[in-house]
């Protein structure tokens, strides 16, 4: 038996005890160390996506294989691994095989579609489970899993280049890993956007160039003032309507806006800017498991180092709560050798 996190039909999380199925051929048993909370999972425990009564959270997860199935050639016990949102796809098609596997449309989800790794230990499929660099700290890599992978693609969709001025808005888990692979890996001039304080202080002391309180200043306006006609692109962090539209005014002629954090509205386009300034407007899901190697590359050559606070996974709906609130910074990690 195992301790995990269950969304329950109340949109609450219970912790419980559970039993695992046996492995498939295919599969690996993962005792799990550390599993970051996501945003994403306040959606999953809500039923933003769709009631998962039953359904462990999380794929934030870094652990070590105790276990592999018959077939397993690429782990080996005592590796230690990662447990994402993309937890598997299809494998041949289209998407699959181009580089764009998180949109395969058979895609499974951890702690979604899947049981994910909010408990002390977790089955993956062994392809898929990307490999923690030695180098990398098991608690910092299990922001990159999501968090860093999430915000690293975002800005590699984002075709911001060196120099060039980028909007990240949003400086919570997702937002202070933004910032660092903006800063330290694609050499951008970056312009930080919230409306706490605490956070933009956090963000200048992580190198931004420009922070901004969208609650005192007028952001479009400064941000105009600032790098003269918009900037190159802007990557939405923000679980916020506002953020998105204030997103598109902020971007220059043939700007790209990245889309990255989910609120459950729709956004407001101005059908002549975007046809006649050639604005962009994407998407951008999580990270190939190509990504996630790269992103933990960077992780552990000290390029980002991601601001985590541990807690024993007693305290998940306490987590949800301050995230609900807004009053988390950094990410909040489960560490399940707190009990």
């Amino acid at each position: 038996m195992m301790k995990a996190a269950v969304v329950n039909q109340n949109h609450t999380v219970d912790v419980i005890d559970q039993e695992l199925r046996p492995l498939k051929a295919n599969e690996a048993l993962v005792k799990m160390e550390y599993c970051g909370v996501c945003h994403t999972d306040l959606h999953v425990k809500n039923g933003d996506f769709g009631d998962v009564p039953g359904r462990v959270l999380g794929h934030e997860g870094v652990g070590l294989v105790s276990q592999i199935g018959a077939d397993v050639t690429s782990l080996k016990i005592g590796d230690r691994v990662s447990v994402a949102w993309f937890y598997e796809g299809c494998g041949h098609c289209d998407y699959c095989v181009n580089g764009q596997e998180t949109f395969c449309r058979q895609a499974q989800n951890a702690g979604y579609t899947v049981d994910g790794a909010m408990a002390e230990e977790c089955i993956v499929v062994a392809d898929y489970a990307v490999k923690v660099p030695a180098g990398l700290e098991p608690m910092a890599a299990s922001s990159i899993t999501c968090a860093g992978v999430t915000t690293y693609k975002a800005i590699k969709v984002s075709a911001v280049r060196p120099g060039q001025w980028l909007v990240i808005f949003g400086m919570g888990g997702l937002g202070n890993l933004a910032l660092q692979y903006a800063k330290n890996v694609f050499n951008a001039k970056v312009i930080a956007v919230d409306i706490n304080d605490e956070k933009l202080a956090l963000a200048q002391k992580l190198g931004a160039d420009i922070t901004i309180n969208g609650r005192q200043e007028a952001v479009v306006e400064r941000i105009q003032a600032v790098t003269g006609d918009g900037a190159t692109a802007a990557v939405i962090t923000a679980v916020s309507k506002v953020a998105f539209n204030q997103a598109v005014d902020a971007v220059r002629a043939t700007g790209k806006v990245v889309a990255v954090g989910l609120p459950v509205e729709t956004m407001d386009l101005s059908i002549p800017r975007l046809v006649l300034d050639g604005i962009e407007v994407v998407g951008s899901l999580v990270g190939t498991r190509v990504d996630l190697a790269e992103a933990f590359a960077f992780a552990a050559e000290g390029a980002v180092i991601p601001i985590v606070q541990r807690r024993p996974l007693s305290a998940i709906n306490q987590i949800l709560t301050e995230m609900a609130e807004g009053t988390i910074s950094g990410r909040m990690v489960i560490d399940f050798s707190m009990g």
